[in-house]
């Protein structure tokens, strides 16, 4: 797997350009894999712009002058524990999205049986676009990680609506099981109110 990730990694830079830089977004649990994090530090050189939702531990700096300058990282810990793992990579405009069990780790690396497998329908790949879009925009439970490794809490601008991601998720999730108990075939799904005798 982390073959195949250098080679995405890879990939961007090489299809990044002045006037259309490439583009990484990365959702996980944790950030350890050296081998990874300086392919990222490469990438970020090249001009690739990087955003990483990184729930827990990131041992990447972000931030940092001529290395790691284009690439940025927030976390975002809320009431639900949150497992997606989920690779976007630009590709030149023929957009590269997976899903994965796997951190970017090296125990998942190396010692560990993991899937990563590509999105290929166009609006299952759409989906879940949004919901990355979604995780970027929170400023209600995000926060960055800065060069100096601490985080800051962001904070809406003057204007800005509060978005808060897992609460726009689970209204929506709300909202589509609503929706899913008024088709016919739920509709005449009833109930049992007692239990037969043999």
């Amino acid at each position: 797997m982390r073959n195949r990730i250098l080679q995405l990694i890879d990939n961007e830079i090489a299809k990044s350009t002045l006037e259309k830089p490439g583009r990484i977004i990365l959702k996980m649990n944790s950030l350890t894999d050296k081998k990874l994090i300086k392919a990222l530090f490469k990438a970020s050189i090249a001009g690739v712009q990087i955003d990483m939702i990184v729930r827990g531990i990131c041992c990447l700096r972000p931030g940092m002058p001529g290395i790691s300058e284009n690439i940025r990282v927030r976390s975002i810990v809320d009431r639900f524990l949150e497992h997606s793992r989920v690779f976007y990579f630009q590709n030149g405009g023929n957009e590269l999205v997976y899903l994965s069990s796997a951190d970017w780790m090296t125990r998942n690396m190396e010692r560990r049986v993991e899937i990563m497998f590509p999105i290929e329908v166009k609006s299952l790949k759409e989906r879940v676009k949004d919901i990355l879009h979604i995780l970027l925009s929170d400023n209600v439970k995000a926060r960055t990680l800065k060069p100096d490794g601490t985080y800051t809490r962001v904070q809406p601008r003057e204007g800005e609506p509060h978005v808060h991601a897992q609460l726009y998720f689970h209204e929506l999730a709300v909202k589509n099981t609503k929706k899913i108990r008024q088709t016919p075939y739920m509709k005449q799904l009833k109930p049992k109110t007692h239990v037969e005798e043999e």
